[in-house]
């Protein structure tokens, strides 16, 4: 008899964690998309109804328009074009890269394997800023600036520090005996890699490539900094420019913000499970 109770006090104990942590996730999702949620409704407002006070939710009178003005107002196809193009052949880059370095680390011996190791990671305190400058001397003597060289080709020299280390930590998830026994049969060491560890490490690869893809598809400095042409402006660099020095076209330039972050969205719907099943894994084992 004086059991039940503790049981119904576990019980209850369990379901109002249920609840909390269900409250919890609600309201945290709530704070993370309401800023989305506004971005679209403040695109199809006037450009003095995106300032009024107090703010309305919803728009009146409705601006569709806003978006075909927006794509026309500047060349945003090419944009798209350009952005695509950079960061297509970042992913590709990085995946393959990071891959390949991060197989030595993880499955080969050799003398000072984990000194060098260390010595990748610790690229990790170098914030971007202090190589921009030293990056663009070395481009501008190369010629390569108003070039989209300088955006792709550092991507095939290790694909960045903090990827190597995702791709390690997740080979190292991945039995030994797999690849011996490929070895035993014949297998060279970069078969092993290619045939053997790639296959199985599709939830990294593609957890690598939404991160690349996002950070090209994102990124403001870089296009700033070696870009000149208007030709080889990609939707960041196109999205500032709505900016002048006398106007801001805000209804304009939230409806081309509201448009460019779709691919992404489609992009990690897409990819959630693999996303989330890479990220987990990698640190099964250190």
């Amino acid at each position: 008899m004086m059991g039940k109770p503790k049981r119904n006090q576990r019980s209850l104990g369990d379901r109002l964690f249920h609840w909390l942590t269900v409250f919890l996730l609600v309201f945290f999702a709530v704070v993370m998309v309401a800023p989305f949620v506004w971005l679209v409704s403040s695109s199809l407002k006037t450009q003095l109804n995106i300032f009024q006070y107090p703010p309305e939710f919803l728009p009146d009178p409705w601006m569709p328009q806003n978006y075909i003005n927006a794509m026309t107002y500047k060349p945003f196809g090419l944009y798209f074009r350009n952005t695509l193009l950079v960061a297509g052949l970042n992913v590709l880059a990085v995946v393959f890269t990071s891959s390949f370095c991060a197989y030595g680390f993880a499955r080969m011996r050799f003398p000072g394997r984990d000194l060098w190791f260390g010595i990748v990671m610790a690229t990790l305190f170098l914030p971007y800023a202090i190589l921009l400058v030293p990056s663009f001397i070395v481009f501008s003597r190369l010629g390569w600036v108003d070039t989209f060289l300088p955006l792709v080709v550092p991507q095939f020299f290790g694909g960045g520090a903090f990827n190597i280390f995702l791709m390690r930590q997740f080979f190292r998830t991945i039995p030994e005996e797999i690849c011996d026994a490929a070895r035993i049969d014949g297998c060279s060491e970069f078969g092993v890699y290619w045939r053997i560890m790639l296959p199985l490490s599709k939830p990294a690869l593609i957890t690598i490539g939404i991160f690349t893809f996002l950070f090209a598809w994102n990124d403001l400095i870089g296009p700033m900094t070696y870009l000149r042409s208007p030709d080889n402006f990609t939707i960041a660099v196109g999205l500032a420019s709505f900016r002048s020095q006398t106007d801001i076209h805000w209804d304009l330039q939230l409806a081309a913000s509201a448009a460019v972050t779709l691919p992404v969205i489609a992009i990690f719907f897409l990819s959630q499970r693999y996303f989330i099943q890479g990220v987990v894994m990698t640190g099964l084992k250190g």
